[in-house]
């Protein structure tokens, strides 16, 4: 049997594939390279180029593959774009989730992991939040994926379906032995934005907001090393694997960081004080945000083993001169 990863070529789908590889799984991966790269895909892993939302090519590919489990990280996620472009992110992260949850249940597949979000809480003040906080996403990106989640939610009620949808807080950092990582160029995540601004490749940091009522009056955040979470999702697996109930789980370490401490630590790690700008907030971002992560830890025991901001920073920076030189090579 072989795990289906949606998303597969692109940053967090792709360090999951390395982690099911790693252990031994067949991969295959359905990704449709609208943000992923062909090149991120080991060989090892089978690439079927195409829209997750194409219930023809998902059913056939469960079918000529032996698929047995769905990992489903395929999703538009940049919350500023879903503010300006809500249709898109509801057509892409909830209506052709719908069609694949559809598919899955055709295919009589009875595993499926959800790549859910933090969005979906809303503001929250600077509480850690867990899993049973009242959920009040204030973005379309943090509602598209709450919708999916009441889909399965509602399919698992009344199909032979089990879910784990798995809540990340902030993704950073890149697999340890290099093998791969954050690659889209023009990705908004502050800690590779930050290596980039380091490295010269961008001409300085924008800070958006200072006036929110967090210490330092920058956005606070949980982050989280990309390689814990795949983990994470190796755990997910074998609990539904082993005929676990379906679960709604947190992923975070339970501490936030500011924008202005990323900035800090990136500069330390680095040694060049590049150049930062104080602009005003984006629509759509929360204060603040902090995982209470205790229950996937006491249910599914996952253990992380990167939980240090220093070395997720490292790790990026790393990752990202990586990149370069893999860029210049090309070129």
């Amino acid at each position: 049997m072989a795990v289906l990863v949606t998303g597969g070529a692109g940053y967090i789908g792709g360090h999951m594939v390395l982690a099911l590889l790693d252990r031994g799984e067949r991969v295959v991966v359905l990704d449709d390279l609208s943000t992923g790269f062909a090149w991120a895909v080991p060989g090892a892993a089978t690439l079927v180029v195409g829209d997750m939302g194409d219930t023809d090519l998902v059913g056939r590919t469960i079918r000529e593959h032996g698929i047995d489990a769905i990992a489903h990280f395929a999703a538009k996620i940049v919350v500023p774009e879903s503010v300006a472009d809500p249709l898109g992110y509801y057509g892409n992260n909830t209506a052709k989730t719908r069609n694949l949850i559809e598919t899955a249940v055709a295919s009589g597949l009875t595993q499926f992991i959800f790549s859910s979000t933090a969005a979906v809480y809303g503001e929250v003040g600077t509480e850690p939040v867990g899993e049973d906080t009242p959920l009040n996403p204030v973005s379309p990106y943090g509602r598209s994926k709450l919708m999916s989640e009441w889909m399965l939610q509602d399919t698992a009620v009344a199909h032979d379906l089990r879910y784990v949808a798995l809540r990340y807080f902030n993704v950073a950092g890149a697999d340890p032995a290099g093998r791969t990582g954050q690659s889209t160029p023009a990705a908004t995540h502050l800690i590779k934005v930050a290596a980039q601004a380091a490295l010269g490749q961008r001409p300085r940091l924008e800070v958006f907001g200072t006036d929110y009522p967090t210490p330092d009056g920058s956005c606070l955040r949980d982050y989280i090393h990309v390689s814990d979470l795949a983990d994470a999702h190796l755990v997910a697996l074998d609990h539904l694997r082993g005929g676990g109930k379906s679960l709604t789980l947190n992923c975070g370490y339970g501490r936030g960081y500011s924008v202005l401490d990323v900035i800090a630590v990136m500069r330390r790690v680095s040694g060049v004080d590049f150049p930062v700008t104080l602009s005003p907030r984006r629509p759509g971002d929360p204060a603040a945000i902090v995982a209470k992560a205790d229950r996937i830890r006491e249910v599914l025991g996952w253990t992380p083993r990167h939980d240090d901001l220093e070395e997720i920073v490292r790790a990026a920076l790393d990752w990202e001169r990586r990149l370069a030189d893999k860029t210049a090579m090309a070129a």
